[in-house]
């Protein structure tokens, strides 16, 4: 995946010096949106949708877990990453109940911690690969997990806040 028909990013918009800082920015982005009433955040007002709440708790843990695959990465050559589970983890770690202020707390430090973990690249980092499973499976760069990753937080910002508005 290169572009994102929904929400219009191009992968190669952000150059990769500044992936880690544009990573870092969604912390406080999300602490924005979950600073909102409570119950706007755990609302569902649109069927089959992630709350506000659950969109911020998936990002934070694709945070956590790109963090984790790039140490992977790092050790082994060309890994397999496992899925997180993203269709499973909402209800299994009752995303819609968690406090928003602690979502948003945790989020901010899932971003850094990518983002130091980006910064420590050099560029023999940036082109270790390991095997994703999305959109298909296929053996991808570190550079094209922080690029997907910025997707993410994109894509999923404009998702809140269209449920929002």
């Amino acid at each position: 995946m290169e572009f994102c028909d929904e929400c219009g990013f191009r992968f190669d918009s952000v150059p990769r010096d500044r992936l880690a800082d544009t990573i870092r920015s969604f912390g406080p982005a999300y602490a924005d949106v979950l600073s909102k009433p409570v119950d706007a955040l755990r609302a569902h007002p649109v069927e089959g949708v992630w709350s506000v709440l659950e969109y911020a708790c998936h990002v934070r843990d694709v945070f956590r877990t790109q963090r984790e695959r790039i140490a992977i990465a790092l050790r082994e050559d060309v890994p397999e990453f496992v899925p997180m589970g993203r269709d499973e983890l909402p209800a299994a770690d009752r995303y819609n109940e968690q406090d928003p202020a602690v979502v948003a707390a945790q989020l901010g430090d899932a971003a850094d911690e990518l983002a130091d973990a980006l910064d420590a690249l050099d560029d023999s980092g940036w082109n270790r690969t390991g095997i994703y499973s999305w959109p298909v499976k296929a053996e991808r760069t570190l550079d094209w997990v922080a690029r997907n990753t910025v997707h993410e937080g994109k894509h999923h910002l404009m998702d809140v806040e269209r449920l929002l508005s």
